[in-house]
């Protein structure tokens, strides 16, 4: 559910549509285990049928064999009886076994493929959609919501089903074989049908707030784990805790709620055929004793009653159960059918052949770019020419729309209007594939995944290209971006990182990150502002080393400090959304007095940070002060 605006999501405007319309949604993931849902429903069936079958038999028994062998000391009619009671149990024995294996596998393997499925699109939806849905609303659908719907299908649905079978059949059987008897017990199903109606309604608003309030405390606790440096830091852990308590009581009252509605109708369900069970025992024992009813058949009834009544009292764990599912659902469609603005066309250009370091030619013409939600766009009309080869530093103040710009060559946000090129292709009519093949990003907060230091540098590298090379990669990319601590790793490149690397400090992960975009070889790398965790030792010889490897590859990159503008063949500054100045360092300090303050701004950045640092050992000490001569020296 969007953090934008829960309370409207909580409106569900899924109610207009009935459950069963609802979970008819479900078919194209349940098609192909169908067969065996039938026939687990089937076996069901029979084994219900077979219980309603033995009070026949009983009242055949009392009526026949029980009483006229007694009389004439005839016993045979009374064993052939309870050799068919036996046979009919073991018989609903067998079903109710053979149900539960044609359904089991089945269940889990939809479940199984409606969670690919689900992760799939979450991985193909825009970066837009995941800045707007909190983790923990997503994780709660794709874990609680599918493995409620796998327990609905192995067991809610087919319950409901037999249930209300059985209940028809059931009063069927007492309307035409019990007379009044059966009126009576068919009076009492009126209030539960009106009780069960409401109950619905009810019940399934309830379930929704229940379950949206369960993604929500999930989204509190993923945000608390991945923030318990801060919350550690500011001594806000009680505060943390606080809004976890505030929510894990919103969620636990509303159990109580749905609860509280459940048990009503639970309460309900069994008190109300007690009742006509007690109003017809008394008419019953009247008409047997004025011979206008037969004990045998008196005792069917009741027989027949007590069979019905557990699905009877089962019917509310089965509504809640199969209306949680509905809920469910409707959770579960609408992510899954949410649309991806971000589509590949139907017939993908090529991007055209050159020759080896003459390859990303990046052009913007006239882009604009505006969020759906934004009174004025990013971006107005930038027009910038990246040629082959060449390093463009971006420039411009907090806010000027710089990390946009560069989100737009490998595709993570498209155009409002405009055209950005690659080699003179737009990268619309290219598939996110072919762009993300040619167009490597590092990020200024690098992420890292839960594996090996090998896997996450190599995560751009195709699994088709030879182990030697990937080897080679490998340690390449680790040597540009000076990330020689994974040698002092336990295992070296083969160490696990911890969750988001997070066991790592923020130079380390920046490198990381830094190496992983080398590694994948592309024509155009952009680096958003990829060294600002880096004291200025290491930046120097990074720096230094992308010099040599950043030759054949054209690269942007979003500039904060002096230094990563030293290391551009040419400026280009962002103002207000638009490119206003394009040309060499000294070109643009000679005759762009906003370049000039921006500058100035971030020597004062850069000299207050290593002001900062300025506490290390002399050694270290003596380190910075020649690398920032250095960076002075490469900037005048």
């Amino acid at each position: 559910m969007p953090p934008t605006d829960e309370s409207s999501n909580r409106s569900d405007p899924s109610s207009e549509r009935s459950t069963f319309a609802s979970v008819r949604r479900l078919y194209p993931y349940v098609r192909a285990a169908l067969p065996r849902l039938i026939g687990g429903l089937v076996a069901s069936l029979g084994a219900s049928l077979m219980a309603l079958a033995i009070p026949r038999v009983l009242q055949w028994v009392t009526d026949g064999p029980l009483t006229a062998g007694a009389r004439e000391h005839d016993w045979s009619g009374l064993i052939w009886s309870v050799v068919l009671v036996a046979l009919l149990g073991a018989g609903e024995a067998g079903l109710i076994l053979l149900r539960r294996t044609l359904v089991m596998f089945p269940g889990t393997r939809v479940e199984a493929v409606m969670r690919m499925a689900l992760f799939r699109h979450l991985q193909d939806l825009p970066i837009a959609f995941h800045d707007r849905w909190p983790g923990g609303q997503l994780l709660s659908r794709i874990m609680g919501d599918l493995g409620l719907l796998r327990r609905w299908l192995v067991f809610g649905i087919l319950q409901l089903v037999v249930s209300f079978v059985t209940i028809v059949v059931g009063v069927g059987l007492l309307v035409v074989t019990g007379g009044w008897l059966g009126i009576i017990f068919l009076c009492g199903a009126i209030p539960v049908t009106v009780l069960a109606f409401r109950f619905s309604r009810k019940y399934r608003k309830i379930s929704r707030l229940s379950q949206d309030q369960s993604g929500d405390l999930a989204t509190t606790v993923e945000e608390s784990v991945h923030g318990i440096r801060v919350l550690k830091a500011f001594g806000r852990g009680s505060d943390a805790l606080d809004q976890f308590t505030d929510q894990a009581e919103e969620l636990r009252e509303t159990e109580i709620r749905k609860a509280t509605t459940d048990a009503g109708l639970t309460t309900a369900l069994r008190v109300i055929p007690e009742v006509t069970q007690a109003v017809a025992l008394v008419v019953g024992t009247y008409l047997v004793a004025s011979g206008d009813m037969t004990l045998g058949a008196l005792v069917a009834f009741f027989t027949t009653t007590a069979v019905i009544n557990g699905p009877v009292v089962d019917l509310g764990m089965t509504l809640s159960m199969t209306l949680n599912a509905r809920t469910a659902v409707d959770r579960f469609f609408e992510v899954i059918e949410t649309v991806n603005p971000l589509t590949d066309p139907d017939v993908p250009a090529d991007l055209p052949a050159v020759t080896p370091g003459q390859g990303g030619h990046v052009a913007f013409r006239n882009v604009t770019f505006q969020h759906d939600d934004a009174a004025r766009p990013v971006l107005d009309r930038v027009d910038l020419e990246l040629p082959p080869g060449t390093t463009t530093a971006l420039v411009g103040l907090t806010g000027s729309g710089k990390s946009t710009l560069a989100m737009l060559p490998p595709r993570l946000f498209d155009v409002t209007a405009g055209v950005v090129e690659v080699d003179g292709v737009d990268v619309r009519d290219m598939t996110r594939a072919q762009v993300r093949e040619r167009v490597a990003v590092a990020f200024e907060d690098p992420t890292l995944f839960s594996a090996s230091v090998r896997d996450n540098v190599l995560l751009g590298v195709a699994d088709t290209v030879p182990e030697a090379e990937r080897e080679a990669l490998l340690n390449q990319a680790l040597e540009v971006a000076q990330a020689h601590f994974v040698a002092d790793l336990p295992d070296g490149v083969d160490t696990r990182i911890g969750e988001e690397g997070l066991s790592l400090s923020g130079g380390q992960r920046q490198r990381l990150a830094l190496a992983r975009a080398i590694a994948a070889r592309p024509r155009v790398l952009v680096l958003d502002d990829p060294l600002s965790a880096l004291d200025v030792t290491t930046e120097e010889a990074v720096t230094a080393r992308l010099r040599d490897v950043l030759v054949a590859t054209t690269s942007l990159i979003i500039a904060h400090r002096p230094s990563t503008v030293a290391l551009a063949d040419r400026v280009a500054v962002l103002q207000g959304g638009r490119i206003t100045a394009v040309g060499t360092h000294q070109e643009l300090l000679a005759r762009d007095p906003h370049y000039r303050y921006i500058i100035s701004s971030l020597e004062e950045d850069y000299e207050t940070h290593d002001h900062d640092r300025s506490a290390a050992p002399d050694a270290d000490a003596e380190s910075h002060s020649q690398s920032h001569s250095q960076s002075q020296e490469a900037l005048s």
